[in-house]
C-alpha cells in the first residue's frame, strides 16, 4: 500500500484538491482510503462519503494536531492495509504553520493557496519546507504576476520541492500530480520510521489545563520574550 501524507493551512483546498485527485486516477471504486485528521469538528467526511470514498475521521481537540497525528498514524496505516487499499491518503489539520506530519520515505504533499497572500509561503514552517511537493490552488482568482511572485517565494522557502498549480473546482493539475503519487513506495507498517522534524513542545502547566495568569503559575517548558526600552 502507498501512503500519502496531505497537509496545509485550513481553507487551502486539500480536500477538493485530494478528491480531484483521486477522480484523476480513475482507479478500482474503493482501492483508495483516506483518513481526516482534524481539531474540532469536520464537515469533510461526507464529501469523500458522497464520492464513495472509504473515510475515517479523527479529532485532536485539546491536543496538538501533530501530537494527535503521530499517536494514530500507524492505526491508520493498519486500517488501510487490512482493508487492502492500494492507496492510503491522510489528511492533516496542519492550522499553526508550524505543523509539520511529514515522515521519512513517504510521500508529502503541501497544498497553500494564492489568496494568502504573496509573502505566506515565507511564513510557513516545516509544513512547507519539508515537503516533496508543494501544491497551489486558486491561481486562477489572481493575476499571472500574483501567480509567479506566490511560486518564486515558495522555491524560497524549499528549493527541493515540486510545485504543482491545481484547480480544486475544474481538477486541472492534477494529472501531473498523480504521476508522482504513482511513483511512491509501498510500506506496509511505519515502525522505526521517523518524522522528518520535531512535533511542537507541548509540556507546559497550560498545556494540562491551568487557565490563570501569572509567573507562578507558569511551569514547563516556556519561551519567555526579552522587551528592551525603546
Amino acid at each position: 500500500m502507498k501512503l500519502i501524507t496531505v497537509a496545509g493551512p485550513p481553507s487551502s483546498g486539500k480536500t477538493s484538491v485530494i478528491l480531484r485527485l483521486i477522480e484523476c486516477m480513475d482507479m478500482e471504486k474503493g482501492s483508495i482510503g483516506v483518513v481526516k485528521f482534524d481539531c474540532l469538528t469536520s464537515f469533510d467526511n461526507l464529501c469523500y462519503q458522497e464520492a464513495g470514498i472509504p473515510v475515517q475521521t479523527g479529532f485532536s481537540g485539546k491536543i496538538c494536531p501533530d501530537h494527535y497525528f503521530v499517536s494514530n498514524i500507524e492505526d491508520a496505516v493498519r486500517w488501510g492495509t487490512e482493508s487492502g487499499y492500494a492507496i492510503l491518503i491522510t489528511e492533516s489539520a496542519g492550522l499553526c504553520n508550524r505543523c509539520s506530519p511529514y515522515i521519512n520515505g513517504i510521500l508529502s504533499i503541501c497544498v497553500i493557496d494564492n489568496l494568502s497572500g504573496i509573502n505566506t509561503p515565507r511564513k510557513i514552517g516545516p509544513l512547507l519546507k519539508f515537503a516533496d511537493i508543494v501544491v497551489i490552488t486558486k491561481g486562477d482568482i489572481v493575476s499571472q504576476a500574483e501567480r509567479e511572485v506566490f511560486a518564486f517565494n515558495v522555491k524560497q522557502a524549499n528549493s527541493t520541492a515540486k510545485i504543482v498549480f491545481v484547480n480544486g473546482i475544474t481538477g486541472q493539475g492534477t494529472f501531473l500530480l498523480s504521476k508522482y503519487l504513482i511513483q511512491a513506495r509501498n510500506i506496509n507498517t511505519l515502525k522505526d520510521l521517523k518524522l522528518r522534524f520535531t512535533t511542537p513542545a507541548a509540556v507546559c502547566s497550560y498545556c494540562t489545563g491551568e487557565k490563570r495568569i501569572g509567573e507562578k503559575y507558569q511551569m514547563g517548558m516556556l519561551k519567555k520574550m526579552e522587551f528592551k526600552s525603546i
